[in-house]
């Protein structure tokens, strides 16, 4: 089943606009600064002017006459030469010699790479280096993400020469290349679901775990939609019975896509929610079943270890941290928790398309280890896009 593919244009315009710009501006001023210094050491030093006693005069030109002398001698070596093969017209050209044409080429090349070469020195980067971390910890980057980042960079950059009208450009693409590292890929979600089916004749299950108000129940509705045209049936599990008005809220939802949802009344076990609602796919031979939990906040430890007995008890295939984009290190220490606690698989951030910065996917790619699997962008079923960690990288516009 093909993989709906997605469009990161408008999102990455918006998330790295201010990070990008300010990247090329540090990147100029490297190159600008590089540029100067090479120019410096291409000047010659001027010779120090002292008057000359008589004596000393003659022996400056010394050299000159002794070089007078050299060539002097060729000529007469060259004229008996031409005398002696005058008579079968054979012209005696004088070449340099191998020698003298490997010095000029290598002094000529030489040239060359002092005009168009920069290095960058440690000193260099180290100035820019503060920089660099003070933005990315602006843009939602977590400190020792932003150190790993500048320290990667640094490796790659530091004591390599880059063509001067280059440089720029280079050290955009290595630090294209470090994010493109650190974020993994993530596998495809309806492949994984098939091959259970196929294999086993059991339904995938999925747990969804994150605090409230991070657009969780939404996304599982979006999801459910998404598996829909993918030919993919699924069941939804009510298990969050603690939030007032939290099962309308996904039957509701259900309705408007046409999804079952399995419910029971508040203040229930939510690991019964989703045991039923595994018993009921396995019945009505339904592919995937998708379990809501409760989201109150990730320092609570009744609701983590309502989570962990959620995991126990159904055993999920799948189990993914939903968590806002535009909340940088507070989603970072929420995934942190709730990994301890169960173990994520995945991620999935909401509000992309609002975030200006960007830098959570970044953190949260590095911290947990875990691919981030989709990016929710908008309020519709629809607005739900497959994350692509290589479209991602080259819409950055670095």
């Amino acid at each position: 089943m093909q993989t709906e593919v997605c469009n990161l244009v408008e999102f990455n315009d918006t998330m790295f606009n201010k990070l990008r710009e300010k990247i090329k501006n540090w990147t100029k001023k490297l190159s600008e600064k590089s540029g100067k210094e090479a120019e410096e050491k291409e000047e010659p030093e001027k010779e120090l002017e002292v008057p000359m006693k008589f004596n000393e005069g003659l022996k400056k030109y010394e050299p000159d006459l002794e070089q007078l002398k050299e060539k002097a001698e060729k000529l007469e070596e060259k004229e008996r030469k031409e005398k002696k093969h005058k008579k079968e017209k054979i012209i005696i050209r004088e070449e340099p010699e191998p020698e003298e044409e490997e010095e000029t080429r290598n002094f000529f090349r030489k040239i060359k790479e002092k005009i168009t070469k920069v290095k960058v020195s440690e000193k260099d980067f180290s100035i820019y280096a503060e920089e660099l971390e003070t933005l990315l910890l602006e843009n939602n980057v977590a400190l020792e993400v932003a150190d790993k980042m500048i320290k990667e960079l640094k490796e790659r950059v530091v004591g390599k020469e880059f063509l001067k009208k280059e440089v720029e450009g280079m050290i955009e693409e290595i630090f294209k290349d470090v994010i493109y590292e650190i974020l993994i890929e993530p596998f495809n979600i309806a492949d994984r679901i098939k091959i259970k089916n196929s294999e086993k004749k059991e339904p995938y299950v999925i747990l969804f775990c994150g605090i409230n108000g991070s657009g969780k129940t939404t996304t599982i509705a979006k999801i459910a939609e998404h598996l829909k045209k993918n030919r993919i049936s699924s069941v939804i599990a009510a298990a969050d019975t603690f939030r007032a008005a939290s099962i309308e809220q996904i039957k509701k939802h259900g309705d408007r896509i046409g999804v079952k949802v399995i419910s029971h009344d508040y203040g229930t076990d939510p690991a019964s929610v989703g045991f039923d609602a595994v018993k009921y796919a396995k019945k009505n031979f339904i592919e995937c079943v998708l379990i809501d939990t409760a989201g109150r906040m990730h320092t609570a430890k009744n609701l983590l270890k309502e989570i962990e007995k959620i995991s126990n008890v159904c055993k999920p295939d799948l189990k993914i941290f939903v968590g806002e984009s535009i909340t940088g290190n507070d989603a970072v220490e929420q995934v942190k928790n709730f990994n301890e606690a169960i173990g994520i698989d995945g991620i999935v951030l909401t509000k992309a398309d609002i975030d200006e910065k960007g830098g959570t996917a970044l953190s949260i790619g590095y911290i947990t280890k875990k691919p981030i699997l989709y990016l929710g962008t908008g309020q519709e079923y629809e607005a739900i896009e497959v994350f692509d960690r290589k479209k991602f990288t080259e819409k950055l516009g670095l």
